[in-house]
């Protein structure tokens, strides 16, 4: 599995260098940065047709949701078979409970290469180059929680992605029970809360995972308003 891992970190660095380079003529010392954009957006847009599937199903779940909802007050005495008529009645419609997923559990080893890039003090048997890149003089395998400096000057580089983040959670939050009867009490709360948890993530890993998280949930962000248009916002 770890081979396997490492093989994926070479091709990301390959990648990412390449980039870098191409990219360095015309952005110079922003080249590193912006090609970590660059390259997670095309692993977004190689996604785009499960992403395509994942609304589909999600916008099938708002249509059931009446359904389902009656089905589990009619057998709520009996939860087996609650959860049979539930999935009766997704199987009848082509979908189900679990479908459109893969996206998001795609992106968990993405995001995982990435992560190891910029903590690998060395690719392939050499030196990893890229941690001497800099996105506006903060090094990209810096880490926000672990820098001496996490208050000073180069603090504000990580504090403008944290907000950055926070502003996606925010629209993210506000989307993703579009159309849906809130969850009462505390799980509707963490719920609403979740996707606030990329700030925390991006407090901890390097700058370059954090620069991968805010564009890809930006795109996640962009997906949803267009793939779910015309869903109504609960």
């Amino acid at each position: 599995m770890l081979a396997v891992l490492d093989g994926a970190v070479r091709v990301a660095y390959d990648l990412v260098t390449g980039l870098t380079s191409a990219l360095h003529p015309l952005t110079g010392g922003l080249s590193a940065a912006l090609a970590i954009v660059v390259f997670t957006a095309a692993v977004r847009l190689a996604l785009l047709p499960l992403s395509r599937r994942q609304a589909a199903a999600g916008r099938a779940r708002l249509r059931l949701a009446p359904q389902v909802e009656e089905l589990r007050r009619r057998h709520r005495d009996d939860p087996l078979r609650a959860h049979q008529e539930v999935t009766a009645l997704y199987r009848a419609e082509g979908t189900s409970m679990f479908a459109g997923i893969g996206p998001a559990l795609l992106q968990l080893p993405v995001f995982t290469v990435v992560y190891r890039l910029f903590l690998s003090p060395s690719v392939g048997g050499h030196a990893n180059l890229l941690l001497a890149q800099t996105l506006f003089g903060v090094p990209l395998g810096r880490r926000w929680l672990l820098s001496a400096g996490a208050f000073g000057p180069h603090g504000l580089v990580f504090l403008a992605v944290f907000v950055l983040l926070a502003m996606v959670a925010w629209w993210t939050s506000r989307r993703m029970f579009a159309g849906q009867t809130p969850q009462p009490g505390a799980i509707g709360a963490v719920m609403r809360l979740l996707p606030f948890g990329t700030v925390l993530v991006a407090a901890y890993v390097p700058l370059a995972a954090g620069l991968y998280l805010l564009t890809s949930t930006a795109w996640s962000a962009a997906e949803r308003a267009i793939l779910w248009r015309g869903t109504t916002v609960g």
